[in-house]
């Protein structure tokens, strides 16, 4: 770092010392240079830490002209986001390439002219290669594509398989990742395209039992902020869509994987409160999934997209908890999630 000014590692390291060793240390401490110019730029709006002169000259993102976006779908089984999503591009004339990893998931639009179904795995290489190529040669370009496919993982840190973590990862990280490096080129050549990574509300107040799925989706958030930037140069908008409390399958599949991990030991008795916190995403408070594609679908196809877009129940207040004090924040999950 010679080219900023910096504070000796000793320096930092006698702070940071102090603070740890304190009978009661603060859950959050930071110190040097630039640490409290860069807390007030945190919390700036987006287009102020996105400014960038040289960008002025932009050209205007994508414009649907005459023929129909090819928009390309991840996670699209019947039951979840990324099904409500595909009817609703489909809607708005759209050619809909939905994808799963098995079309049977997917069965109810398999005589519709105006999807294109594909199976395609996140995790694999192989699979995104395939499937990328496949959409280039048929429609020869893709517009939109929305990162959508993702996997819940339920337990307590302490207890969680290391296995199960990396599952989550692969899938929620590096699955959208797999997908963005092997579409870009083909956006970047005609200087034209969207991306919209699906993240989670939880991201904004990250409580116990379901830790590691908020890591993953803190971790697109970040990921989403930085290809943004990266991006516009070659006239690619790319979106946070971050979801409320929205109607889905997710509950199911969270409580099967939570089914085949080990037995827990230090967290048995918090066993039942683990399993009631999938029970979000069934209770009849939830957004319905297909108002939330149709707000979601809205956003996306503007002329000029939004950097963040959030929707459905409770968006709003998480939002506002986000800025709350940490004493705050883990009160109200400690309460919420019985720990």
């Amino acid at each position: 770092m010679k080219t900023l000014k910096s504070i000796p590692a000793e320096v930092f390291a006698k702070d940071t010392v102090a603070m740890v060793m304190k009978n009661n240390p603060p859950a959050w401490f930071s110190t040097g240079p630039y640490s409290t110019f860069m807390a007030i730029m945190y919390h700036m709006p987006l287009f102020v830490k996105d400014f960038n002169p040289s960008l002025l000259n932009k050209p205007i993102s994508m414009e649907l002209q005459d023929q129909k976006p090819v928009v390309l779908i991840t996670g699209c089984s019947q039951g979840g986001i990324g099904h409500a999503l595909a009817l609703e591009f489909a809607s708005k004339g759209c050619h809909v390439v939905a994808t799963s990893r098995s079309k049977k998931t997917m069965k109810d639009l398999e005589n519709n002219p105006r999807f294109f179904l594909h199976e395609l795995d996140v995790v694999s290489d192989e699979s995104v290669k395939n499937c990328v190529e496949n959409v280039i040669e048929k429609f020869g370009r893709i517009d939109v594509l929305v990162n959508n496919a993702g996997v819940h993982c339920l337990g307590p840190l302490a207890e969680l398989p290391l296995s199960a973590m990396e599952k989550t990862f692969n899938t929620n990280i590096y699955g959208p990742m797999r997908m963005v490096q092997a579409v870009v080129p083909h956006m970047a050549a005609r200087k034209k395209g969207k991306i919209a990574n699906v993240g989670s509300v939880s991201t904004t107040l990250p409580a116990p039992w379901a830790g590691i799925y908020a890591a993953s989706k803190c971790a697109i958030h970040s990921l989403t902020d930085t290809l943004r930037l990266e991006l516009s140069h070659f006239g690619i908008d790319v979106i946070n869509i971050v979801p409320g409390v929205i109607t889905s399958n997710i509950g199911h599949s969270a409580i099967s994987n939570y089914n085949q991990m080990p037995e827990l030991k230090l967290y048995k008795p918090f066993e039942e409160a683990i399993k009631e916190r999938p029970n979000l995403w069934e209770t009849s408070k939830t957004t319905p999934t297909e108002v939330f594609a149709k707000d979601t679908v809205a956003a996306v196809m503007k002329k000029n997209p939004p950097a963040w877009f959030s929707s459905g129940r409770y968006a709003s207040i998480m939002a506002i908890l986000y800025h709350m004090p940490i004493f705050v924040k883990d009160f109200i999950a400690r309460k919420a999630k019985k720990c």
